[in-house]
């Protein structure tokens, strides 16, 4: 009786994660993974919520991991924008949750403009602290791939979702290409032909192929692709409001329109409110991420989830993988997309 309630004791607590305590307790991720460290920078009264909501939820960190990793003080640094993003927050959450339960440290760095020259000098500054290796999103992954030969940083690199494999470097993603080309097949199975597509820069290695993955689909269906119903942000939902306007000008306009990411399809939603076209009656709108912000738009949006929480998290257990064994494996992990179909897709007219 006693090792049936603690094994189901035991999966009750693995399914809860240090978002979920953080949620409970009404703090950030990085505030229970400092109170689960014994940092001293966390006021009384906000350690006592968060040990009290770790209590109520069962939330048990693999202690035996934590203290085999300790003794090794293993600590890996985090390259992130200097915003604030669904997506981040959950590259945040995944790479918190995995060194909590390793007992690594997690080192974040942000920056405000992809620089190589300021990428390599924070490298270097870490690994005089004691950082054994980066962990880092686009641009940052990719910049760091296209202008350094492999083995040439100062730190070995994991990539957390980057657009396309990058040489020599290992990563943790999707295939984005073939997350796209499932989306546009998606939108022409429910009568479309006139797609428009919303790309991110030319920076990004996403750009490329997700882009790919869009003309894929409209070639296997016998779809000619028209140049001027492809369109360009830079991420940001203010950028996507100018890059919708532009293909909601087009006569005939668009039945529908991908975008790259969930912010320029929630401005492209905006847009089409403002413009009094109805989605998804005349219009249908699908995204790229499943962030938040998917659902809080209405109607709510179809689009791609890629598990950036596990990506971050399997990402941060390679890194400290490479600092416990001296030994960087090029190899890229893929885990599985998935088509979301909400409400801003419809048959064309309905």
């Amino acid at each position: 009786m006693t090792k049936t309630m603690s094994r189901a004791t035991r999966r009750a607590s693995q399914s809860v994660t240090i978002q979920t305590v953080a949620e409970r307790a009404g703090v950030s991720a990085m505030t229970v993974s400092n109170v689960l460290n014994n940092r001293h920078n966390v006021r009384a009264t906000t350690r006592e919520a968060v040990i009290a909501a770790a209590r109520e939820l069962g939330y048990m960190p693999n202690l035996a991991a934590r203290s085999l990793a300790s003794a090794a003080t293993i600590r890996i640094g985090l390259f992130s924008r200097n915003l604030d993003s669904g997506f981040l927050s959950s590259i945040l959450s995944g790479a918190l949750e995995e060194t909590s339960e390793s007992g690594a440290q997690l080192v974040m760095r942000r920056f405000e403009a992809p620089k190589l020259d300021e990428l390599i000098a924070s490298a270097e500054a870490l690994r005089a602290t004691g950082i054994g290796a980066i962990i880092s999103p686009p641009p940052y992954c990719e910049l760091i791939s296209d202008h350094c030969a492999p083995g040439a940083f100062p730190l070995p690199l994991v990539a957390i979702s980057p657009g396309d494999e990058l040489p020599g470097i290992p990563g943790v993603r999707i295939d984005d290409r073939a997350a796209a080309r499932e989306m546009t097949a998606y939108l022409i199975s429910l009568g479309h032909t006139r797609i428009g597509f919303i790309r991110i820069g030319s920076r990004l290695h996403a750009d490329k192929t997700r882009y790919e993955g869009y003309r894929d689909a409209l070639t296997n269906a016998g779809i000619i692709a028209q140049p001027e119903m492809v369109a360009s942000a830079n991420l940001t939902y203010e950028s996507g409001l100018a890059a919708a306007n532009e293909l909601l000008a087009i006569s005939p306009r668009p039945t529908a329109i991908f975008a790259s990411n969930d912010e320029i399809a929630a401005a492209i939603v905006s847009v089409a409110h403002r413009m009094g076209i109805d989605i998804p009656g005349q219009l249908s709108v699908a995204g790229f991420d499943d962030g938040p912000l998917a659902l809080k738009i209405w109607p709510t949006l179809t689009t791609i989830r890629q598990p950036v929480t596990q990506i971050a998290a399997m990402a941060a257990r390679r890194a400290i993988g490479i600092v416990t064994s001296g030994e960087v494996d090029p190899q890229v992990t893929y885990l599985d997309h998935q088509l979301i179909i909400r409400e801003s897709t419809a048959r064309p007219g309905e």
